[in-house]
């Protein structure tokens, strides 16, 4: 009798051995708010990104109302890279820096050109466009040839833009506008005496507004990347997102959508 009652215990011995030892490895327990941004990214599967989508062609609907434009296919396959969703949030540029502050959005993908005030507040990933910036000014301005004519003359943009803070450089009074059209109309109507924005966005609208009486008096080339909330918080997502661009740099699809959206390669991969 004992002999089989030791027999039964070894055995029920083994069955909690196997069965501790076919456990699952235990689920990470880390309370969300003590992980970093991306692994909260990946937790919750995707990353909510902030874009204009009426800038084209950087980000703009379609004819079928599909958001698309080269930021917006940019952001799609970092984020296949990362195995998370896009989730895009249109609204206006003015917003953009302000949602990353409070946590609104996760990144910005929307031509934001680097500047040494915005590297101050915002860390940068690697630039993913090389982006030429215009001076435009209607057909009969004879006075307006470079920017350091600007001196005095009103400029009209986005306030919160990287163009706008150029203008001011330069000397020029900023009229507050939301979107390029609305900037170039402004123009034409002599509100203001030029704008500065992108040669690819100017090259766009002309395609469909070819009679215009605007054209291009001087540029310069700038540089643009995906801006991240400042910190520790960021350091690997912003790893994780220039590993991203490396990859598709190298296999050309920055190039690729680059020609389909441009016209020409401005990604920078041959840089």
């Amino acid at each position: 009798m004992k002999k089989a009652l030791k027999v039964v215990l070894v055995l029920l011995l083994s069955i909690l051995i196997i069965g501790c030892s076919q456990k699952e490895t235990p689920a990470d327990d880390t309370p969300v708010a003590e992980k970093d941004a991306l692994a909260r990214i990946q937790e919750k599967g995707k990353m909510v990104i902030a874009t204009e989508g009426m800038w084209a062609p950087y980000t703009y609907e379609d004819a079928n109302g599909t958001l698309t434009g080269y930021d917006v296919e940019v952001a799609r396959a970092v984020c296949a890279k990362l195995g998370v969703e896009a989730e895009f949030v249109t609204g206006d540029f003015d917003g953009f820096l302000i949602g990353l502050d409070n946590g609104t959005y996760d990144a910005v993908f929307n031509c934001i050109d680097v500047t040494e005030e915005r590297a101050a507040k915002y860390d940068f990933t690697d630039p993913y466009i090389n982006s030429v910036v215009t001076l435009i000014v209607r057909n009969d301005n004879e006075e307006i040839k470079s920017f350091e004519d600007l001196s005095g003359k009103t400029t009209t943009n986005t306030i919160t833009s990287s163009y706008a803070a150029t203008a001011e450089e330069y000397g020029a009074t900023v009229l507050g506008a939301a979107t390029l059209e609305e900037t170039l109309n402004i123009v034409v109507n002599g509100r203001a005496d030029a704008t500065l924005n992108s040669e690819g966005s100017f090259n766009d609208y002309m395609k469909v507004h070819a009679d215009t009486p605007l054209k291009i008096v001087d540029s310069f080339t700038s540089y643009a990347a995906v801006p991240l909330k400042k910190g520790d918080d960021t350091a690997s997502l912003r790893e994780a997102i220039n590993k991203a661009l490396g990859e598709l740099k190298a296999d050309g699809t920055l190039t690729e959508l680059s020609m389909k959206f441009f016209e020409a390669d401005m990604s920078g991969s041959n840089n």
